[in-house]
């Protein structure tokens, strides 16, 4: 199924926890798009916390009275996640909290309210030491405390009841958040040459992309057409690494790429250690009938295209 086809049939309700994030935000963007059949209620962090047992049952009790009523079908894409990589180091109890006991009570309340629920995860549940794309059925292997309190999420998930499936993405950027491709935008303008890591590689995807593939499966799933597999990778097709993403970056601003130059993760130590390889595969979300999410590099030629066409709106 297309993506224009998403608009056939009843309409459906998502209550989207974290918001107010940059994932947040692109479903809320995207769930316009489509027009007046999706129905999102994107609480933020402060509206709606997921570390809080009463706020997660009249959240999503709220969602499926209403969803009834409407007659909308209810879904739960959760999009709240501690994302601060470093910081989770010295901080893992408020990263597990917020990434493994906030999902677990989430599937906990959509079980109880028959209400499926749709996970987001990241690249970082894996060791990073592949020489292939990642498949979903791969053993995990997280090397930081972020990549640890999501593969803790993902197992409370999977294991809860609920109908849930987990969607992986990685190397997320978009223009509602703090993410790579905005930091190499603010030091384009700021410095004659940026250092970048050339030995990480992973496949660097848009938000907006990411929301429109995640409101096309809680689509299928509510029309009771989800996948078999309750696993699923999606990020923009190729890969390239962080110096590589850098350098179109500068191509975007119109800058010369050959103001970045390369250096290795040796040379730019982090408190949480980054997977050297996050590549994950498509495979089982095309195998699903999935829309595929086109090349990373077309992507990122189009998230600046929208920008440079908010700033002369």
């Amino acid at each position: 199924m297309s993506r224009s086809d998403d608009t056939e049939g009843a309409g459906i309700a998502v209550l989207v926890p974290g918001g107010r994030g940059q994932l947040g935000r692109d479903l809320v963007a995207a769930a316009a798009a489509l027009g007046d059949r999706i129905d999102v209620i994107a609480p933020g962090s402060a509206e709606l916390d997921v570390t809080e047992p009463g706020a997660v049952v009249e959240a999503v009790t709220d969602l499926a009275t209403g969803a009834a009523q409407s007659g909308r079908r209810a879904v739960v894409i959760n999009a709240a996640a501690y994302t601060a990589v470093d910081a989770a180091e010295e901080d893992e109890g408020t990263a597990f909290s917020v990434n493994a006991d906030g999902p677990r009570m989430l599937a906990a309340v959509c079980s109880s309210r028959g209400v499926p629920l749709v996970h987001v995860s990241t690249d970082y549940v894996f060791s990073g030491t592949a020489d292939r794309p990642y498949e979903p059925e791969d053993a995990l292997g997280p090397r930081s405390a972020y990549g640890r309190t999501k593969a803790a999420g993902e197992n409370a998930v999977l294991g809860s009841g609920a109908r849930a499936w987990v969607v992986r993405t990685a190397w997320l950027y978009g223009a509602g958040g703090n993410n790579f491709v905005r930091t190499m935008m603010e030091l384009e303008s700021r410095r004659d040459t940026v250092s970048v890591v050339d030995d990480q590689c992973g496949s660097p995807t848009s938000s907006a992309d990411l929301a429109r593939g995640l409101l096309e499966l809680a689509d299928r799933i509510t029309s009771g057409r989800g996948p078999r597999r309750k696993v699923l990778h999606c990020t923009n097709s190729g890969q390239t690494t962080w110096f590589g993403l850098a350098r179109a970056v500068f191509e975007e601003l119109g800058a010369d790429p050959g103001r970045v130059r390369p250096c290795s993760t040796e040379d730019f130590p982090r408190p949480a250690p980054r997977p050297p390889y996050s590549v994950l595969s498509n495979a089982a979300w095309l195998e699903s009938g999935l829309t595929p999410l086109r090349p990373w590099r077309e992507a990122l030629t189009a998230f600046f295209a929208e920008l440079r066409a908010r700033r002369t709106a």
